[in-house]
């Protein structure tokens, strides 16, 4: 099922590449003159959705320096801003069914990488760099695993975010008695005693379909485990599975807790309802991080704490920043320059510190990060990842769509039989 995906991609490139073939030249990698518009070889097109708060920062960083060891090159920052990247998507999307390709894209690892770009055929496999720059020995292999189909391995991982964490206001906690919970029923518990309170125990902010579904995703790994979370979204295991049924009804008793405006927030409105006290937690990727001390000059430790996700204790959902080599474009030993340079430590404890993130290498340099990014490193390397359903890397962009639709009527009408149904439907585009 998981081809389907990739077929059609292969099937609006063929009806492209028809309407436009007269005169066409069929080598890749060619620099010919047809390709008008296009960059000249000395120039690397860089597209990505990065142009918020630290992630630009990072960016920028990447290219002065590279152009610094690289004067013969030049960079051209091709962001996208805006829809936390949809709109860039629906961009190089266009782009690339119309054989105008950047010369490098960000893309999650995992099936947005794999089940759409390298299923349509249009990524160069990068086996070559992985093996001269010894990078099998320097990135997991789970999160190579991401970032490879059939053998081949398609894009360079540039840092990593995690998906299952909560966020805490500490003085909220602290006058309210309460410790970290480890499982669903602690969490229950402590979100009962918040409630008594007065404070709104979890904070959400849905106005974007995502953090809703990043919820339910950790849920589901909380109730299933690694392995089986993974094989559910293989289609080894059904979505009327018994277990997935108790983490659907475990995901409405969280929905119990949220705040009422919920689908009036984004994400970052969210985060501020705990920063305000309102509210006590948030469940969002490491990004928040960087929100609650670079926005609202929040101290880690101090002002917010963390936890992980109950019941995902010793796992990390990873979310995953990658690029690769698409095919067509006429300058590929000038993009595997960059892509070299992605894939340094160098590179990745220059970019990832401004970000927010930490690197994809396991032998980057601990001092450059925070006590966060110090501690997220060490679960890195010692704890089991498995891919994120809310940002690309667990399902085709099929499924998560229909599932992103599943899920914002569940927060609603709370039907766990028709949520199931509509997982099952959207299963067949797995």
């Amino acid at each position: 099922m998981k081809k389907l995906y990739g077929f059609f991609f292969i099937l609006s490139l063929v009806l492209v590449l028809a309407a436009c073939s007269s005169g066409s030249n069929d080598a890749e990698g060619s620099s010919d003159s047809d390709s008008e518009g296009g960059e000249s070889s000395s120039t690397v097109e860089i597209f990505s959705w990065w142009t918020g708060a630290g992630e630009e920062d990072g960016l920028l960083a990447l290219i002065d320096l590279f152009e610094e060891e690289n004067p013969d090159l030049t960079i051209e920052n091709a962001a996208v801003a805006g829809g936390a990247g949809t709109n860039a998507k629906a961009v190089l999307a266009t782009r690339m069914e119309g054989d105008d390709p950047p010369s490098t894209f960000q893309v999650h690892g995992g099936d947005e990488l794999n089940e759409g770009w390298v299923a349509a055929d249009k990524m160069q496999p990068l086996n070559d760099l992985y093996e001269e720059n010894g990078w099998e020995e320097k990135f997991p292999e789970e999160l190579i695993e991401l970032v490879s189909k059939d053998g081949d391995i398609y894009s360079v991982p540039v840092n990593i975010h995690r998906g299952n964490v909560i966020f805490y206001n500490k003085k909220v906690f602290e006058e309210n008695g309460i410790e970290e919970p480890e499982t669903f029923e602690e969490f229950f518990a402590a979100s009962q005693k918040l409630k008594d309170a007065g404070v709104t125990p979890m904070a959400l902010g849905d106005k974007n379909s995502w953090p809703a579904t990043q919820i339910f995703e950790n849920v589901l790994l909380g109730v299933l485990g690694p392995d089986d979370y993974k094989k559910l979204f293989e289609g080894e295991i059904p979505f009327d599975d018994e277990r997935v049924v108790e983490a659907v009804e475990t995901f409405g008793k969280i929905l119990d807790n949220i705040n009422e405006d919920h689908a009036a927030r984004n994400w970052q409105d969210s985060a501020q309802l705990v920063a305000n006290g309102e509210a006590a937690m948030l469940n969002m990727g490491d990004w928040a991080k960087g929100y609650f001390v670079n926005d609202l000059e929040m101290k880690t430790d101090e002002d917010f704490g963390y936890f992980e996700f109950p019941g995902t204790k010793g796992e990390f959902q990873v979310v995953t920043d990658t690029f690769g080599l698409p095919k067509g474009i006429e300058n590929p030993d000038e993009v595997k320059k960059f892509l070299t340079f992605l894939g340094s430590t160098e590179a990745q404890d220059v970019f990832n510190p401004l970000k927010g993130s930490i690197p994809a290498r396991t032998d980057a340099d601990e001092s450059k990060y925070d006590a966060y990014g110090k501690e997220a490193m060490k679960d890195f390397g010692e704890s089991r990842l498995v891919p994120s359903l809310a940002h690309g890397s667990a399902a085709a962009a099929g499924f998560l769509t229909k599932a992103n639709q599943a899920v914002n009527i569940f927060v609603t009408q709370r039907d766990v039989d028709n949520f199931i149904e509509a997982l099952k439907t959207a299963s067949q585009e797995m």
